[in-house]
């Protein structure tokens, strides 16, 4: 017994410095916990193990645990010891990444495209699928409608017109695993009628760009101007891809005269318009811009998704059809690539009022989000300028000329992963090169988001 004390507990390397044992020891520790030495949970030695290893007294290093105590880095419990406390610890990188190689996940993430995960309504979620299950017919576990179980169908037909505008029949809403699913299914439908090219913005996502061209679709960019695309007149192609409401990764709105024209464009030459609505219901200055589809439902094809409102993970998406088109596209898809139980919970979210209910919490949470890095930019970098932020989950920040490549290689420094608006050009654009950061506000959970914040003001010039 009179050893006990001497073998209780964990070995640890620590190398207290700077002015003060106690000050030294508690930053050390500190930095242990931070940099994931000590992982959360782990155990550490008691006070007089701990002196006795280090060689100093006792009461300095209880002083130094209540100190990181009383901060939230650890925990004491009678009973059970000190403890790391279970946190979740943005880790820094050690050294910066090599020259040349593609750095890993880094701790701090601004990269667009990802809600905030940890705000997915797990037990809302939970009740709905539980509803769902309960009430299903046995006839929804079969192989059903290749449009997507009806109760799904109705439910967001009903959610779309009265949110985004989009008339939309259930008989003509068709469910797929996400956006990606949807469009390459609109490109291979397209080049077996004979389409051989897609417009698209000039800027834009290449994941779309090389999905239409594993299609056999040559992607056109169209021209753009200081008031955004220019897509009333986009040439000799099958169709057109466009983010109306929110353009991605510029962040403006498709003005009313463009809209009109090219609309008028897909009548008078029979094509069609690809309509990405992927983050639609996230507007905060404003009401909402209302779906292009609603100017004509015969030649605008509507997809949405919930992976900006939701999580990308649940692989739910939806287009809403020409009739002339429909055949043509449940043709082409398989009908099981969404599980039916997805489909049943999302439909009784939608009607339960639990989908409006956590989008209007989003909204609030994403919008706080937006100011504070607004204010942050404006204290921090004046020379910086924040647009594109009336709707959606990211920003663009544009930078003094010829400083992008190295702001992102400042920010991967801070172990911050950003975007810069050079990565979302097509090849092809003719647009004159503008250096910008396009930062994905939303992607942070809410517990990393002032140290996230703090890290790209560091970066930014």
């Amino acid at each position: 017994m009179a050893d006990r004390w001497a073998t209780f507990g964990i070995d640890l390397h620590l190398e207290p410095t700077g002015p003060g044992l106690r000050r030294g020891l508690t930053d050390a520790l500190r930095e242990a916990v931070r940099g994931g030495r000590l992982a959360p949970g782990t155990r550490l030695p008691s006070s007089r193990s701990l002196a006795g290893d280090l060689g100093i007294a006792r009461n300095t290093v209880a002083d130094a645990y209540a100190d990181l105590v009383a901060e939230g880095w650890l925990t004491a419990r009678q009973g059970s010891g000190t403890r790391v406390a279970d946190r979740a610890v943005p880790r820094p990188p050690t050294r910066p990444p090599a020259p040349g190689r593609a750095p890993g996940r880094l701790p701090y993430d601004l990269v667009p495209g990802t809600p905030d995960l940890a705000s997915f309504p797990r037990a809302e979620w939970l009740k709905a699928t539980r509803r769902a299950l309960a009430t299903a017919p046995h006839d929804a576990f079969g192989y059903g409608d290749p449009r997507g179980r009806p109760e799904l169908r109705t439910a967001l037909a009903d959610y779309l017109a009265r949110v985004r505008g989009v008339r939309a029949d259930p008989e003509r809403l068709v469910v797929c695993s996400g956006f990606a699913h949807g469009l390459r299914l609109l490109c291979d439908v397209l080049h077996a009628r004979g389409a051989r090219t897609l417009a698209v913005d000039s800027y834009g996502l290449d994941v779309h760009w090389d999905l239409a061209a594993r299609a056999g679709l040559r992607t056109a960019p169209l021209p753009f101007d200081a008031l955004g695309t220019r897509a009333q007149d986009p040439g000799d192609v099958g169709a057109v891809l466009l983010n109306p409401a929110h353009q991605f990764p510029l962040g403006g709105a498709l003005r009313p005269e463009r809209r009109a024209a090219v609309v008028d464009w897909a009548r008078r030459t029979g094509q069609l318009i690809l309509e990405d609505d992927y983050d639609g219901e996230f507007r905060y200055d404003r009401q909402a811009v209302g779906a292009l589809q609603d100017l004509d439902p015969d030649r605008v094809v509507y997809l949405g998704t919930a992976s900006k409102s939701l999580a990308p993970g649940l692989r739910l998406g939806w287009m809403v059809l020409p009739p002339s088109l429909l055949p043509d596209v449940v043709a082409h898809g398989d009908g099981r690539s969404v599980g039916v139980l997805e489909q049943l919970a999302l439909a009784e979210f939608l009607t339960s009022g639990a989908y409006d209910r956590h989008v209007r919490a989003a909204r609030l949470r994403y919008r706080r989000r937006r100011d504070a890095l607004v204010g942050a930019v404006a204290d921090r970098a004046p020379d910086v300028r924040v647009t594109g932020i009336a709707a959606g989950l990211h920003a663009v920040l544009r930078l003094p000329p010829g400083t992008e490549q190295s702001v992102v290689q400042a920010a991967t420094w801070q172990g911050l992963a950003v975007h810069g608006l050079s990565r979302f050009r097509h090849p092809a654009a003719d647009v004159a090169p503008a250096d910008a950061l396009v930062v994905g506000y939303a992607t942070p959970p809410d517990h990393a988001w002032a140290s996230t914040l703090e890290a790209l003001c560091r970066a930014l010039p």
